[in-house]
């Protein structure tokens, strides 16, 4: 099974209903992989890695693993894992997807919450005091296909065809030697911006898929998830949308963002017949119907040109105290990754591409960011899941207001009790981090001075925060 032909680094594949003969032909000579045909959807499939690259995560003893999983024909989607710094053996097990839709996992890891951040010259690495893994084992994964180091046949074009993938890349993984000791650990599901349709969906599908294993109507590996985080979300466009008048005319701690006019034509474009609102209930009505597509995608370009774009005005949307010209945090990371020599230690077989066109077009053109994922948010809150929903306070695109009236929005059994749950500080060492409220297994927080990206403005709260959810508890004060 394992194959070794760099003498500095372990590079194993393993197989499953795969073919020998196509990996012989990739990788050189090797022993014989193990071949385990479970079903007929897990043909084409496989994992092939690199151990412990020495980039990034430099903490001694701490292993990482980077590589592809084929998810199927011509589909090579990318992750990046690190072994927790502290009780590897029992810490939890964490999956991180950035949003776009289409943008890379290695945003999170590289500018927020991953073991390393590049120099500013971009030739090398700093240990991240903060980073998740010193509580958690994490994976980032790169997907849709095309998105980030991921490499292939990309047909996602909406956020309920891209769960199967992922679904299908944690069967291989938990089907393989190397990362099979995680399924039974807790699994937390974290996640950003589009991350806000990503998660409801995602979870849900392997809810389901759980439910046909327990029936025995299919034979797979469970992926249970135990806590779902939310970082600045997009979960409901109508809210949202709605939200951004709300935050431009006063965003709480900060004032007016834009003048009186703007604001004007913001309340015109949202609530004049066949605006914005009108358009956005039109998609909702549409549902999926043939014609939904076209209404969907339709509503939101006009929502975009004519209520967000003029809400940000000026100012950088994933941080109202910043312009578009001077952004925090640097992306000093892709001159890192464009260096060949990270590139060939990782394991990397095409360029990296942080938010590439072809996959997000590919969901604007379905509408897909009009449509609502609320819903199914809200079962998952009332299943007693846990869940943190937070947002960063200086985020224009996904602001905590449009955030916060989209959780008081949802239907299950604790909504009145949140409704009347005040927002309370969060401290850390007497200073307040967050306004949270707390209504059993559900947590909403607004983390203050922080933009769109919170690990990346607040690290110390964000791991705290993230502790507290790996420890099960609600929100509080340290």
């Amino acid at each position: 099974m394992f194959l070794n032909y760099l003498s500095h680094m372990s590079i194993a594949s393993l197989l499953v209903g795969g073919s020998i003969a196509q990996a012989a032909s990739h990788l050189g000579a090797f022993e014989a992989p193990h071949v385990e045909v479970r079903s007929q959807m897990f043909n084409d499939t496989g994992l092939r890695y690199v151990k412990n690259s020495g980039i990034c995560e430099t903490t001694p003893g701490v292993e990482q693993i980077s590589g592809y999983i084929d998810v199927g024909t011509n589909m090579s989607m990318w992750f990046w894992f690190f072994e927790s710094r502290d009780s590897p053996e029992t810490a939890p097990f964490t999956l991180w997807l950035n949003g776009g839709p289409g943008c890379a996992s290695e945003i999170g890891l590289f500018q927020e919450n991953g073991p390393c951040h590049v120099t500013p010259d971009g030739n090398s690495t700093t240990i991240n005091p903060y980073s998740w893994n010193n509580v958690s084992n994490i994976i980032y994964i790169d997907q849709p296909i095309g998105t980030g180091f991921s490499y292939g046949t990309d047909t996602v074009n909406t956020t309920e065809a891209a769960a199967p993938f992922v679904w299908t890349a944690f069967q291989v993984l938990f089907e393989s030697q190397l990362f099979s000791k995680y399924q039974s650990r807790e699994f937390i599901f974290g996640t950003e911006s589009y991350g806000g349709y990503f998660g409801p969906s995602f979870v849900t599908y392997f809810d389901k898929q759980n439910a046909l294993i327990a029936s025995n109507a299919i034979e797979a590996e469970p992926v249970v998830v135990s806590a779902l985080m939310i970082n600045n979300g997009w979960y409901d466009p109508l809210i949202q949308h709605e939200a951004y008048l709300t935050f431009a005319t006063y965003a709480p701690g900060y004032g007016q963002l834009q003048l009186d006019d703007v604001l004007a034509n913001m309340t015109k474009a949202l609530y004049a017949p066949g605006g914005c609102v009108d358009q956005i209930k039109a998609c909702y009505a549409a549902g999926n119907s043939a014609d939904s597509d076209q209404i969907c995608d339709t509503a939101s370009t006009y929502c975009v040109n004519y209520v967000q774009t003029p809400a940000f005005g000026d100012r950088d949307g994933d941080d109202l105290r910043q312009n578009a010209s001077a952004l925090f945090p640097p992306e000093y990371y892709l001159n890192y990754l464009a260096n060949k020599q990270v590139l060939q230690k990782i394991g990397a077989e095409t360029e990296y591409l942080e938010c590439p066109d072809a996959p997000y077009e590919l969901f604007m053109a379905t509408g897909d960011n009009a449509r609502t994922w609320l819903p199914a948010l809200s079962t998952l809150a009332n299943s007693g899941l846990k869940m943190l929903i937070w947002a960063g306070d200086a985020d224009i695109t996904c602001n905590w207001l449009g955030v916060h009236a989209a959780v008081l929005a949802m239907d299950w059994y604790g909504n009145e009790t949140l409704h009347n749950t005040p927002l309370t500080n969060m401290t850390i060492n007497g200073k307040p981090v967050a306004a949270i409220q707390n209504v059993d297994n559900f947590t909403f927080a607004r983390v203050y001075e922080s933009g769109h990206e919170v690990p990346a403005f607040q690290p110390q709260a964000a791991l705290e925060m993230f502790t507290q959810v790996v420890r099960k508890e609600q929100l509080h004060s340290v």
